[in-house]
């Protein structure tokens, strides 16, 4: 007979594990209270370098998890206590605390009504990440105002950049904003683009100083700046993660699936790169427009990358506030007669290592919307908390340097600044000519971003009545039919150009 007894202490003693905030916070409401690691892990009974740990994206368990869980909760309500009385030192007019008046609000710290679950009312106003000025409310963590109303970082909306290439989250998730990477740059909602701050010009500086030292030597000048494209590159990316809200592990540890095979080798990890030409065309004759996409890389920046060390799971889930690489078995694919594989061109059968890019791009498709294909399975995955924005700034720079080149003619800065994020992309793995990132799951990420790019825009031309014929790399689409009517023609990132015109077939 079943022991009843025993059953009832069995569920009394199990506990559900406490949720714990972000790796970001934790190292934040440390800082803020201006205590070490080492104060901090003495009173935990650990080490610092295991409160390192925390704080880098590791979980503790058992009863030090639930003892670090009271010193964050208790740290976030010191300083909400803190940042009220000073906001009512200030401002005599504002309510006073929670905890002046003995008591919270009924609604303190729970999910409005009918909001999203990562939406929190606050015991009290904290500034909003998009304005500055007191919000009573968070999203994701972050505090910021719900009504763009009350909100003073209004920005004009602009057509997204890519928006045939971009990943699920910039339309399925259009109504709740999305935390970007930096502190003092504003997190604006999705569609809007990120507004920096006036900042020293360190592209226009530093073409102006080669072409005075080779004496307007426009070729001289060109091949020095792009001798030093790596380096100041990295200069430039430090110089817009200043005042960055998250921290990045720049040589973090990598698990075996991310490391070359041999010297010469490669790792194995499968970057979904197109090599796909339509198997037959209608008879007659068929003139074809082959297009260049411009910035490719560039575009690419914008994608969800990990923050810190990838960390190890298993189970057919995922996770959209993390990022990194999955083993999957892909989704079989019915429509190579007139569309590419979304994994690329891959002959063999079975699980590989895929990109975030990748394995997003299969669940939009897989999704109602498109229903192109079964969702892929998940087997296991080692992934970071992670922000599709850490890049934003750096993109912007360069991006908004390009443009002014190509309105002025300059081919010099255009040069230079191709040279800088296509180097920083190549070289942010495991190369011995930049030293200063070492971050091989970025690189996969960025360049799997591009891939998928092209693809969502061989999906725009074929949903749009053209027929696409080939697509192959970042930047390479063929098609046949009126492409000016779907693609706006030109020079900038959002556009494209003409490669060639042929025709095939008889008349």
């Amino acid at each position: 007979m079943t022991d009843f007894g025993a059953i009832d202490a069995l569920l009394a003693g199990a506990r559900k594990e406490v949720p714990l905030p972000s790796a970001e916070e934790r190292r934040t409401l440390r800082d803020e209270l201006n205590l070490s690691r080492a104060q901090l892990a003495q009173a935990l009974g650990v080490s610092p370098s295991t409160v390192g740990g925390w704080e880098s994206g590791r979980d503790p368990s058992g009863e030090v998890r639930e003892k670090y869980a009271y010193f964050l909760e208790g740290a976030r309500t010191k300083l909400a206590a803190g940042a009220a009385e000073e906001a009512s030192a200030e401002d005599p007019s504002l309510p006073e605390s929670a905890d002046s008046q003995g008591d919270a609000p009924a609604d303190a710290g729970q999910t409005q009504d009918g909001g999203d679950d990562d939406v929190d009312v606050l015991a009290a106003p904290q500034p909003c990440v998009l304005c500055g000025e007191p919000a009573r409310h968070q999203v994701a963590g972050f505090p910021q105002h719900l009504d763009p109303a009350e909100c003073g970082s209004a920005a004009p909306v602009e057509a997204n950049e890519s928006a045939e290439g971009s990943e699920p989250a910039e339309k399925t998730e259009a109504a709740q904003p999305q935390p970007q990477s930096e502190r003092g740059v504003r997190v604006v909602p999705v569609g809007r683009r990120l507004q920096t701050a006036d900042s020293p010009d360190l592209i226009g500086t530093a073409v102006a100083s080669a072409l005075a030292e080779h004496s307007g030597d426009v070729e001289s000048a060109t091949d020095a700046l792009v001798k030093r494209a790596i380096p100041d590159a990295m200069a430039l990316l430090d110089h817009s993660r200043m005042g960055g809200r998250y921290d990045v592990v720049a040589h973090p540890w990598m698990p075996d699936v991310l490391r070359k095979q041999s010297s010469r080798g490669a790792d194995q990890i499968w970057e979904a790169r197109p090599k796909w030409s339509r198997s037959e065309l209608p008879a007659g004759k068929h003139e074809i427009t082959a297009l260049d996409v411009n910035g490719a890389y560039l575009s690419a920046l914008k994608t969800h990358l990990p923050l810190g060390q990838l960390e190890h799971s298993t189970g057919n889930h995922h996770d959209r506030r993390r990022a990194g690489i999955h083993l999957i078995t892909p989704p079989d694919w019915e429509h190579d007669a007139y569309l590419p594989n979304p994994i690329g061109s891959r002959d063999e059968p079975g699980p590989l290592w895929v990109t975030e890019s990748t394995l997003r791009l299969l669940l939009r498709i897989s999704g109602p919307k498109y229903g192109l294909c079964d969702p892929p399975e998940i087997h296991e995955s080692w992934t970071s908390g992670a922000t599709e924005g850490l890049l934003e700034k750096f993109r912007i720079a360069l991006k908004d340097a390009r443009d002014r080149a190509i309105a002025d003619n300059d081919d010099v800065t255009l040069e230079y600044v191709k040279a800088m994020y296509s180097k920083f992309v190549s070289t942010m793995g495991e190369s011995n000519y930049n030293r200063e990132l070492y971050r091989t799951d970025w690189m996969h990420l960025i360049r799997s971003q591009a891939f998928a790019n092209l693809w969502w825009k061989a999906h725009r031309a074929y949903d749009e009545g053209l027929m696409v014929v080939r697509a192959m790399g970042t930047d390479e689409l063929h098609v046949i039919g009126d492409w000016r009517a779907v693609f706006a023609e030109g020079r900038g990132v959002t556009e494209v150009k003409v490669k060639d015109v042929y025709t095939v077939g008889a008349g």
